[in-house]
């Protein structure tokens, strides 16, 4: 079994669970209030900075070019577009820099970046990747779930935009990259080691839930 399949087997009911929290449906019905949206979205680019910074230790870690271009490539496109404080909705909601700055990041939020960038300072990259790869997959497997359930929900004037991006073949296309790239750099481990990385996954998982709860509730 590839390494990925073990991780996504081992978390499947926490995956589950993304889909029936009342923040993510309230995305897919359009019944979301925009007030947690608009705190989610500030969070989310707080939460982003120290993600980019995950990438930026990896590829110090990184044992191959590919890897490191992997990893660099991931930087280059977090820190433009996406972190644009007047591009998609940080633009909509009129989020100025001075608020995003003067925005403390919620426990929750602290609390799943700090475990990332420690596993970024004291693992390799395939821990790394393992620990990324929960942010980066799931939300690909909402967005696909999202539409199988209600398939109007990408026309939607307001959360339309977000779900187009995690459906996209571009976004897909990412996540097979550092899907395939893990189970390459894996092929080789032990059950223990291949353990190690379902805890660390799992973990993620665990926050990443942790963030909808802490969106969901507006959460300091």
């Amino acid at each position: 079994m590839k390494c990925t399949d073990c991780l996504l087997q081992a978390t499947n009911e926490i995956w589950q669970s993304y889909c029936r929290h009342p923040f993510v449906k309230g995305i897919r019905d359009s019944t979301l209030d925009r007030e947690k949206f608009r705190y989610y979205i500030i969070q989310d680019y707080l939460y982003l900075i120290d993600y980019a910074r995950t990438f930026a230790i990896g590829v110090a870690k990184a044992k191959s070019v590919h890897t490191t271009n992997i990893f660099s490539g991931y930087i280059s496109l977090l820190t433009g577009s996406e972190m644009s404080i007047h591009h998609g909705y940080m633009g909509k909601f009129a989020v100025s820099q001075q608020e995003v700055d003067n925005t403390a990041r919620a426990l929750d939020n602290l609390s799943y970046t700090s475990y990332m960038l420690r596993v970024a300072y004291e693992e390799g990259e395939a821990e790394i990747l393992a620990a990324i790869l929960s942010c980066a997959y799931s939300y690909e497997f909402i967005a696909k779930d999202m539409v199988r359930n209600n398939p109007d929900c990408i026309n939607d004037p307001f959360y339309g935009e977000w779900i187009q991006g995690y459906i996209s073949q571009k976004y897909s296309d990412g996540n097979v990259l550092l899907m395939d790239t893990l189970n390459r750099l894996t092929a080789d481990y032990t059950p223990e080691q291949i353990q190690h990385l379902v805890d660390i996954f799992t973990a993620c998982s665990r926050y990443e839930y942790l963030f909808w709860e802490m969106a969901w509730n507006m959460s300091v």
